[in-house]
């Protein structure tokens, strides 16, 4: 009798161990859609700014889900407030500082730099955080950082022009986007993850005048179904691939979560638009797929490894 629910626990703490990887390869998988077909808002003329606001307004019901189904408990400690916010002015910002990026820098070389923000999140969570992972997690690690950067890089393009400032905002980004992954994670020691996410839905709201105000209202903007409407069918994808992605930090690793995420979603969106439209992605996008096909694959099976100290989960199971 013993032995059995000796057993027993253990098959249920290595299902507890591998919770993360459901929710990570469902923000793998919608964001592999929504990177399809993000596109198409923009064919039609409905400015990125415009997304951004559409986007906002989409992390709403998400939000307001997931609190309900937690009776509606919500962190008002100003720790949680301040990491609540802090996670989501660091992701919504990155955005508006990316809008202005691109019209000073070109994108071929833009993306690249920006890709590279699971480094910042790897660096922070194995210092301060104590994360470790096997040696097949970190083939893994390797092998996604170096496809990332490959998904947007072209060997050709235009000149960059006006000097090296979008190359200071790009890392300005990167540097944006890799600790709000890592506050992510780390803010699970100190609050729920409905919260997480509620504070970044709210961060997310508290910029649409930005994004507004960078609007060019002069030019013919689609309404209806061409312009807001299919934003949000579109825009609702990224949104609950957030919302995933908040419970993957949470019951998971960030220095093996953020990797994955980042270059499973690419390789998601290659595989659907080659399917879909026939785009056969060029040499050096078919390396990127090859090393982080390798790479999802590592990360998603590497065996734990004990970590020299992890945060404690609110609310996790003791």
């Amino acid at each position: 009798m013993t032995n059995n629910t000796s057993k027993a626990a253990v098959n249920v703490r290595g299902v507890t161990r591998k919770a993360w990887l459901g929710f990570a390869l469902g923000t793998v998988m919608l964001w592999g859609v929504w990177g399809a077909l993000t596109g198409f808002s923009a064919e039609r003329g409905f400015p990125e700014t415009l997304v951004y606001c559409v986007w906002a307004l989409t992390m709403i019901p998400p939000a307001l889900i997931v609190l309900w189904r937690a009776g509606w408990s919500l962190d008002r400690s100003p720790k949680a407030i301040a990491y609540g916010l802090a996670i989501g002015l660091l992701g919504a910002g990155g955005q508006m500082i990316l809008f202005y990026t691109l019209t000073v820098g070109p994108a071929y070389l833009v993306f690249p730099v920006i890709s590279l923000s699971p480094l910042i999140t790897i660096a922070l969570s194995y210092v301060i955080l104590r994360e470790r992972t096997s040696r097949l997690g970190v083939l893994g690690i390797i092998l996604a950082l170096i496809a990332l950067p490959l998904f947007d890089f072209t060997l050709s393009g235009p000149s960059p022009t006006g000097g090296l400032g979008w190359f200071a905002l790009a890392l300005l980004i990167m540097v944006c986007w890799g600790l709000q992954a890592y506050l992510m994670r780390a803010a699970n020691a100190v609050m729920q993850a409905q919260s997480i996410f509620f504070y970044m839905m709210l961060s997310g709201l508290l910029l649409i005048p930005v994004a507004l105000m960078m609007t060019d209202f002069s030019v013919p903007i689609p309404s209806g179904w061409d312009g807001p409407g299919m934003a949000a069918s579109i825009q609702i994808l990224n949104a609950v691939g957030a919302l995933f992605l908040v419970y993957a930090f949470r019951e998971g690793k960030a220095i093996v979560v953020a990797p994955l995420t980042n270059a499973g979603a690419p390789l998601a969106t290659a595989l659907i638009a080659l399917v879909i439209v026939g785009a056969v992605p060029g040499p050096l996008k078919i390396v990127a797929l090859i090393l982080a096909t390798f790479a999802a694959i590592f990360l998603s099976i590497a065996p734990e490894a004990p970590d020299a100290g992890k945060p404690h989960n609110v609310g996790a199971d003791e």
